[in-house]
Order: C-alpha cells, then sequence, then structure tokens
C-alpha cells in the first residue's frame, strides 16, 4: 500500500491515509479500506482533541494582543535608548 516508502507511526498522517485510501481506490483492492477509514478517523480525532487542549480561538487573539502591545512597548523603549545615546 506505501508502494515502498516505510511510514513510522509519528510521521503517518491523515493525509498518508487519505493517499493509501486513493490507491486503493486505483486498484479496486478494498480489502484495507475499511481499517484505513478507522486509521483515518483515528488521527481525525487525536487532531480535534490536541486542537481542544490547546488555547481557543479568542484565547490566541488576546494572546496575539498582549504580544503585540508588548512589543509596542519595548520598540518604544529601544527608541527611548537610542534618542538618550545620541544626545549624550
Amino acid at each position: 500500500m506505501l508502494e515502498g516508502k516505510e511510514m513510522s507511526w509519528p510521521a503517518r498522517t491523515i493525509c498518508g491515509v487519505l493517499s493509501d485510501m486513493r490507491n486503493a481506490y486505483k486498484t479496486y483492492n478494498f480489502s484495507s479500506i475499511l481499517s484505513l477509514i478507522e486509521e483515518c478517523q483515528m488521527l481525525a480525532n487525536r487532531m480535534e482533541a490536541n486542537m481542544d487542549t490547546e488555547m481557543t480561538y479568542e484565547d490566541r487573539r488576546k494572546k496575539l494582543r498582549e504580544v503585540r502591545e508588548e512589543l509596542d512597548i519595548l520598540k518604544n523603549e529601544l527608541k527611548l535608548t537610542k534618542q538618550i545615546k545620541e544626545i549624550k
């Protein structure tokens, strides 16, 4: 199914599973299609679970705003430092 490419567990992706499904369709060999569907479902469930355990969209936007504000403050401090050095 992998056409000579051995994939290790961490490198297995939903795209890889879908590619194997397409290969099964091309050859009309559907003997493994149920296991590929299950594998795809499992990988998608893991992906969704990881998304939920990380930040929500609103949390990410809030964090981005905070980081941008901090960056603006640091830029202003850097400008002031440069101005002080120029004055001296």
